[in-house]
């Protein structure tokens, strides 16, 4: 651990005011633990808000989120010095935006945090920004004017960078000061940063995920299969990613990462991750990488503990389904195309026939929306009563929307044909009754889902860490996890690979018999050889689950305690002590 302080940490991220998906809850994991306090004297988060969206300001008020108002011209609210209220109006003044400060809660520790709406912003100094971005990283804007969140965050990083010096004062370089743009959605700040202060700040640039390399998984029928099997082939003859897949400054977020040229560091959440970066171009794979992975969870629970959650959802399971299954699987997750949860029905077509021959049975509840806010608690209640949501959905009421409607037409074929196993789509944010409708048991919570799941899912095409699909580690569920899940590095780290707890299914290793492909066929990899695989690894998956659900008490003691364990040794505080402060350190040495 570094035994020099910190003086300033600046998190640049949209999620600076309330947590919305996986950087909010890398932001929980960071700022909440002991070692990253005791090492770092002072951390802001700055990002963007809208002042008048009632849902935003729900998230930011809400008890839970832990804010606490200092400064708001809007609500008259001039908690600070003098000195540091004057600064800030004459942002609001000079940039015509609203600017909000104040701290926020992470677990034991109160951080602070700058939130700019820059929705009337002065477009004077918007187009000097473009100017500067194009002269200087060859970011053309006017290729991009399209986009509104493109727009949105070029908007708000200079006043955000002005907000940031009102409140750290100007003499920032005299500190050591780091600013981290986590994603693309951070590096406009930095750019203003670097354009206004150059030297006041070591500039990292933190990688949840690669967009071009995402995209190119996504939008391709051969998926995983395909482009990892490609860049392996391609990095060993020295090519980028541009000489193969062809330019990608289509994206903004693709241009923006390619103009981080300079900075002092790239973190990056995944072996996985950091392999894509130096594919990037041939620049990046000589700059410098810190692997700085995501945390798991980890809190123990009794086997009585885990007892009781399971007794909760079969029962539930029982009233949607008429039958108290043996075993409860479960996905949690958003929907989308890079969780691709067809492997799920995939992996389940073969564990009901295998089922079925054991006289045993199984529930998968996928609780996962298109919707980032989920539905309506008054939508659900009424479908529950006018047709058995979430067992039967409806696509012309708002119920199923974007992919989820897919993914319930698959879902229906299965139950018509499984025999040992049912499928439900929960497609709501949050769990309970208030979200989830009055069939549901009064006493449930979410953390039932986690600790009474016997099976997580979670065989995603592209997924750069996977925090949910190895939260249930801790309560002795098997995770089955895909092998360009970013978190399987951190597990190989800690020896967790070969435990029984985890399911491993390899969609990307090409079977022996098909021979040895050039670059040009991996580039040309299909559908069908995608298929061909995945019906392959679906059977091997089932037979490691089945051979691995726990069927007498020492197999459950055993899962859980191998489980609380490993989740133990991928800690929140393992990952600030080992990866995240050495990283840091280095900026300096």
């Amino acid at each position: 651990m570094p035994s020099t302080k910190l003086d300033l940490l600046v998190h640049s991220t949209h999620e600076a005011g309330w947590k919305v998906g996986g950087i909010g809850a890398v932001l929980d994991g960071l700022l909440s633990q002991p070692a990253y306090n005791q090492s770092v004297k002072r951390t802001i988060l700055v990002g963007s808000f809208h002042q008048h969206d009632a849902l935003e300001h729900e998230r930011l008020y809400a008890p839970r989120n832990g804010f606490k108002v200092r400064f708001s011209s809007f609500d008259h609210v001039f908690d600070v010095s003098a000195s540091v209220r004057r600064a800030l109006a004459q942002v609001e003044l000079s940039y015509h935006v609203h600017v909000l400060y104040g701290t926020r809660k992470f677990g034991a520790y109160e951080h602070e945090i700058i939130l700019v709406d820059p929705s009337a912003v002065d477009l004077q100094s918007l187009a000097n920004f473009k100017y500067y971005l194009w002269q200087q990283s060859g970011v053309n804007s006017f290729n991009y004017e399209w986009s509104s969140e493109y727009d949105w965050y070029m908007r708000a990083a200079e006043p955000c960078f002005a907000a940031l010096q009102a409140v750290v004062g100007a003499r920032a370089a005299k500190r050591r000061a780091v600013l981290i743009a986590h994603d693309w959605l951070g590096l406009p700040l930095a750019f203003s940063a670097r354009q206004h202060q150059p030297a006041a700040y070591r500039l990292v640039y933190y990688a949840h995920e690669v967009s071009a390399a995402r995209g190119l998984v996504e939008w391709h029928p051969g998926h995983d299969t395909r482009f990892y099997n490609t860049m392996n082939r391609a990095r060993e003859f020295g090519l980028a990613l541009e000489d193969v897949f062809g330019s990608q400054r289509d994206s903004f977020k693709h241009a923006l990462l390619m103009a981080a040229d300079g900075f002092d560091s790239f973190f990056a959440v995944s072996d996985l991750t950091m392999d894509e970066l130096r594919f990037l171009s041939p620049a990046f794979s000589q700059r410098p990488l810190a692997l700085v992975y995501n945390g798991i969870p980890g809190s123990a629970i009794t086997t009585r503990d885990k007892q009781m959650s399971k007794t909760r959802l079969r029962a539930y399971a029982n009233t949607l389904l008429e039958f108290k299954p043996t075993w409860v699987f479960t996905h949690v997750t958003r929907l989308i195309p890079s969780k691709s949860l067809w492997r799920d029905l995939r992996v389940m077509e073969q564990l009901d026939r295998l089922l079925r021959a054991r006289g045993e049975s199984a529930v998968l509840l996928t609780l996962a929306t298109s919707s980032p806010a989920g539905k309506r608690s008054e939508d659900v209640l009424r479908w529950e009563a006018e047709y058995g949501w979430p067992l039967h959905h409806r696509a012309d009421n708002g119920d199923l929307v974007s992919f989820e409607v897919d993914y319930y037409n698959a879902i229906e074929q299965f139950n018509r044909t499984a025999r040992a196993s049912k499928i439900v789509l929960i497609n709501q944010f949050g769990w309970g009754r208030e979200r989830c409708g009055m069939r549901m048991p009064k006493t449930m919570e979410f953390a039932d889902l986690r600790h009474g799941s016997d099976l997580e899912f979670g065989q995603s095409i592209y997924e750069p860490f996977g925090i949910g699909q190895l939260e249930p580690l801790a309560t002795g569920a098997l995770c089955c996890v895909s092998n360009v899940c970013g978190c399987l590095g951190f597990l190989k780290q800690v020896n967790g690979l070969n435990a029984p707890n985890v399911v491993v299914a390899d969609y990307v290793t090409l079977p022996a018999e098909w021979g040895t492909f050039d670059l040009h066929s991996l580039l040309n990899l299909a559908q069908r050889q995608r298929d061909e695989i995945e019906m392959r690894q679906a059977a091997i998956v089932a037979q490691k689950i089945i051979k691995r659900l726990p069927h007498t008490s020492a197999a459950r003691k055993s899962l859980l305690e191998q489980g609380l364990t490993l989740s133990q040794q991928m800690s929140w505080q393992v990952v600030v002590e080992q990866g995240l402060l050495p990283a840091l350190q280095k900026l300096f040495d």
